[in-house]
């Protein structure tokens, strides 16, 4: 699809604001490597396009969630270093060793799965230890921790594989001052101390995700991994809005309007009528629904912005399609109208983030639950044919005049 032509929905991807926003998060991490993690299809906003973006604007590294994510990665021509980290029993470790993927283990299982893998494939597997610090979810707890490092240490001395990286994930980094933010940190020194005292020695060693790249510097190590703020994206309300950090949101929803009618006064409107109309006025069909990944919470709230006007969903949010109220003078407004339903916000239009309050969730979610039947259209393609390592990006994932990059907005603390 391109830009101008006609349209039912789509998601309009600004990949300049996106490479804007991995300069200025490589700027407050200027001495450790960066990340940009694209899993989830780069959390609604096309992966393959947003991963050559992030590579060209000095993403040394990208991470996925799943290896297929990783895997497709390399099935697009993207080379350079790439990190997985959620596994099943049984995935696909030989596929991840061959296409020189690093490869985040968790627990003696693991290792003996991508250890025979690697006997198989006949390379030397690159693994990265992941410890719970405390977010209770993946990761080695620290009473395992021990055996899984003296296993590793023995898979290295085989020549099986090779520990490319220690690493951990915060619980409440997004929560200023909250005190496990300091106790996780004090574990994964600790581990990281006991792993390189056995003879491990890692490349990377990292703990940081976006809200911690953003404010706490002490965090950052080798390497930093920004996941939902490399989409333009605030990580909380309550650190600061994108522009305080310098980032711009990469996602512009869009629809055309469906139908336009007028209605009498008294006239229930979409399911369980839960509007009613006050008077005569003008009704507007948006034509995108929960199918498409609008979420059927904030019926009755969700804001889109018709005719140069804010307007609010009027009942419930169906499958396929949600109507607005234009107002007694909406007559002027007609079939094919553009309604945008968040963009960045700078002409007048809502952002994810006041959907994120509408249905009372995080803005995270309103990006990456965006349906397929809504085509991507990535934007600014130019300066993307760079899939590797980037020139000048260095060890420490350091370009030319990153240093300005940040230097935006003031961080909020």
């Amino acid at each position: 699809m391109t830009q101008n032509a006609p349209f039912r929905a789509r998601a309009e991807i600004d990949l300049a604001a996106l490479r804007a926003n991995v300069r200025a998060l490589r700027a407050r991490a200027p001495r450790a490597a960066f990340m940009a993690v694209v899993k989830s299809d780069a959390y609604g906003h096309g992966m393959v396009p947003c991963a050559k973006a992030a590579r060209a604007a000095g993403a040394t590294w990208l991470g996925t969630a799943t290896p297929e994510e990783a895997l497709a990665l390399r099935a697009a021509g993207i080379g350079g270093r790439v990190m997985c980290w959620l596994w099943t029993p049984g995935g696909p470790w030989r596929e991840a060793v061959e296409a020189d993927l690093d490869v985040s283990v968790s627990g003696i299982w693991a290792l003996r799965e991508v250890t025979h893998a690697a006997r198989q494939a006949g390379r030397t597997a690159r693994v990265q230890l992941k410890a719970d610090t405390g977010l209770g979810r993946n990761g080695c707890p620290p009473g395992d921790w021990a055996e899984l490092v003296a296993a590793a240490r023995a898979a290295e001395e085989a020549g099986t594989v090779k520990v490319t990286g220690l690493w951990s994930h915060f619980a409440c980094a997004d929560e200023p001052g909250h005190p496990s933010v300091a106790a996780q940190l004090t574990v994964f020194k600790d581990l990281v101390a006991y792993a390189e005292k056995e003879g491990v020695e890692p490349e990377v060693r990292h703990i940081a995700n976006s809200p911690a790249t953003l404010i706490l510097p002490d965090t950052h190590f080798d390497l930093v991994r920004a996941g939902i703020a490399v989409y333009g994206i605030s990580p909380s309300p309550e650190l600061g809005t994108p522009a305080d950090f310098g980032l711009r949101p990469v996602m512009t929803l869009k629809a055309s309007l469906a139908l336009v009618k007028r209605v009498p006064a008294g006239h229930g409107v979409s399911y369980g009528h839960h509007y009613v109309t006050e008077g005569e006025t003008t009704l507007g069909l948006v034509p995108v629904g929960y199918a498409d990944g609008i979420p059927r919470h904030a019926s009755g709230r969700g804001p889109v912005l018709i005719g140069g006007e804010r307007r609010r969903v009027a009942g419930r949010i169906a499958m396929d399609q949600f109507v607005v109220d234009l107002g007694p003078e909406g007559d002027r407004i007609r079939e094919g109208a553009e309604a945008v339903l968040f963009g960045p916000g700078d002409r007048g239009e809502p952002t994810a983030q006041d959907w994120a309050e509408a249905a009372d969730t995080i803005a995270y979610e309103i990006v990456t639950r965006i349906g397929t039947r809504v085509p991507r259209v990535h934007l600014h393609t130019e300066n993307m044919e760079n899939t590797g390592n980037t020139e000048n990006a260095g060890a420490t994932g350091n370009t030319e005049n990153a240093g300005n990059a940040g230097n935006t907005g003031n961080t909020r603390v």
